[in-house]
């Protein structure tokens, strides 16, 4: 049964862009949603929350600076949240107050990176292992966070025993949002979404619940909302795909039509991100490997996506970035860009040679 709720604890979180209408999030992910990412998307139509990359905590740490000038520098005119990932209770603590002298909204703890590089260090979703420990941490950033305190966890490490009893944690602590990923961090992207479960966190906690995990487009966000009855959803890697996504949920989720994308829109939107996300002094061959990870989702909407992303990962100069892009994008400009990912399409190459490994094709430090 679904505990009673200790007032109204929707009414504590930031106004969305329509009322009335579920809530839309981009997902925090590493190396990627840093300032200049959330600039582009919030120029195509801005979620209703952002989430910081992970900031590392632990004896030595200081927050990055990149990652704080996405807060200081937020010119989105949305409400930001800080992501701490860690373990050390002080830290974890003392990087909170630090935090909140920033213009964040909120503080969130990451309970759900599936990197092994992460989870082998016992944070992020590696802490799934530890319910006792989990109590310990939400009890002490609850203590130290007088505003709204968020979590983003998955549904368990390789299985679902510690589920409940999380939730109960997440009851117990106050937290004021949770964003579920509907898998377990061993099942990482691979298997299906376990909406069921997501929906059970919305039935058992006190708050607002987001949900997480392949929602690759507004008619799917729509429908999730419906299985899960969550307060609204949080989107990934189908924002790098498609940036206006999350304008076009709220456009599904109040009844209007939803913004039609052609493939000459998403030319001027590559254009927009090279632009956006360059920085003074990094090598050109380096910048273009940068969009690589990004143009590796987008090739998901291409027709020919097999031969757009063969040929998008061969480049190595703006020219023939660019080159590439105008081939597959420019002959039929105003063609339909795909609204779902064409299926078999491999967003996350393998990376078995020293080549492609040095293009920036391994995406696993992507976490939502």
């Amino acid at each position: 049964m679904k505990p009673e709720p200790a007032g109204p604890p929707a009414a504590r979180l930031p106004a969305g862009i329509l009322p009335q209408v579920p809530l839309t999030a981009l997902a925090p992910m590493q190396d990627v949603t840093d300032l200049a990412f959330m600039r582009v998307i919030a120029h195509y139509g801005a979620p209703d929350y952002f989430f910081t990359e992970f900031f590392r905590v632990h004896a030595q740490s200081q927050p990055e600076r990149h990652i704080l000038r996405s807060i200081d520098e937020n010119s989105t005119g949305r409400p930001i949240f800080a992501q701490l990932i860690g373990e050390d209770l002080a830290h974890l603590t003392r990087t909170a107050g630090e935090l909140l002298r920033h213009p964040v909204a909120g503080i969130d703890l990451n309970l759900g990176c599936p990197a092994p590089k992460v989870y082998k260090k016992n944070v992020g979703g590696g802490l799934l292992r530890e319910p006792g420990k989990i109590d310990e941490i939400l009890g002490a950033l609850r203590a130290a966070v007088p505003g709204l305190f968020t979590v983003k966890m998955r549904i368990g490490f390789d299985d679902t025993r510690n589920f409940d009893r999380i939730l109960e944690l997440v009851n117990r602590h106050r937290v004021d949002l949770l964003s579920v990923h509907g898998r377990t961090v061993k099942e990482m992207y691979r298997s299906e979404v376990h909406y069921d479960a997501i929906a059970h966190a919305v039935a058992h906690v006190r708050c607002p619940v987001l949900a997480n995990g392949n929602v690759t487009s507004a008619a799917r966000a729509r429908s999730v909302v419906a299985e899960t009855g969550a307060a609204g959803v949080m989107i990934g890697r189908h924002a790098i795909r498609n940036p206006w996504i999350f304008r076009q949920c709220r456009q599904e989720f109040a009844g209007e039509p939803v913004t039609a994308v052609t493939l000459g829109d998403v030319r001027d939107y590559i254009e927009r991100l090279y632009r956006a996300t360059a920085v003074p002094g990094l090598a050109e061959r380096l910048h273009v490997n940068k969009m690589k990870k990004y143009l590796n989702f987008v090739g998901q909407g291409v027709d020919d996506a097999g031969a757009f992303l063969y040929d998008m990962r061969r480049t190595e100069t703006e020219a023939a970035l660019f080159e590439a892009c105008d081939r597959h994008l420019l002959a039929d400009p105003a063609r339909a860009f795909a609204t779902e990912p064409y299926p078999g399409v491999i967003a996350r190459p393998n990376c078995e040679t020293p080549s492609l490994l040095a293009d920036g094709c391994s995406l696993e430090t992507i976490s939502a």
